[in-house]
């Protein structure tokens, strides 16, 4: 009886959370590792205490259904992840009333709050089973295979960039080589003429020197 192929283990994925610039962001990935490369890490922030697995339901259930996929929401907000969020317009007056004591937060915010709080007490928390994993984490992999083609392209555009630029590099440093040649025989040339020119007046020089006394001699003699 022939053997049956084992088939592939699902890779669970797991939620990561963490916050960089002006948001807050999210990542269904099988491991942290996969977080960091998606999020463009360059370092271990989760080592730092930046990042960190979460089970918040409505996270992980925003983040499997795009699994893979970066999810964002502005910084220090409890709004829902998305691909594309935007800031608020105001983002510093949130920022303000968050340093407020306790204490002296109003009183319909602190009742607002603790209503987040009982309505997030009372969510049930949300499992998928076997074939919704196996779902995600194929979508993952889809997307983790789309992200790698997008480097590779990337990368061979900058590997074609620096050939040319290197041609156009290599084709300055010939001409410019080309015309010092050029020069440096020339300049041979005129430096040999130069030469030559020298000899042939130095040469003159003691001719008329020579001829100048003998003429000279037979002008003393004609006076005497």
């Amino acid at each position: 009886m022939p053997k049956r192929a084992k088939s592939k283990p699902t890779r669970k994925l797991k939620t990561y959370q963490t916050s960089l610039g002006f948001y807050d962001q999210a990542i269904a990935a099988p491991s942290m590792k996969a977080a960091l490369e998606a999020w463009g890490a360059s370092s271990n922030l989760f080592h730092q205490g930046a990042a960190k697995e979460t089970d918040d339901p409505d996270i992980v259930a925003a983040t499997l259904a795009k699994p893979g996929i970066v999810l964002r929401r502005p910084v220090g907000s409890d709004g829902p992840f998305t691909e594309s969020a935007e800031l608020p317009t105001d983002l510093a007056e949130d920022v303000s009333r968050s340093k407020r004591k306790p204490g002296k937060r109003p009183a319909k915010t602190a009742n607002r709050t603790a209503n987040k709080a009982a309505k997030s007490a009372k969510k049930p928390s949300r499992k998928l089973d076997e074939q919704a994993a196996r779902k995600a984490a194929a979508a993952f992999e889809k997307e983790e295979r789309r992200r790698e083609a997008a480097r590779h392209k990337e990368e061979a555009a900058r590997a074609k960039e620096r050939a040319r630029r290197d041609k156009a590099v290599g084709a300055a440093e010939a001409a410019l080589d080309k015309a010092r040649r050029e020069h440096e025989a020339k300049a041979e040339e005129i430096e040999a003429a130069r030469a030559a020119l020298e000899e042939r007046a130095e040469a003159e020089e003691t001719r008329w020197d020579k001829q100048r006394k003998t003429l000279e001699q037979a002008l003393r003699r004609a006076r005497e």
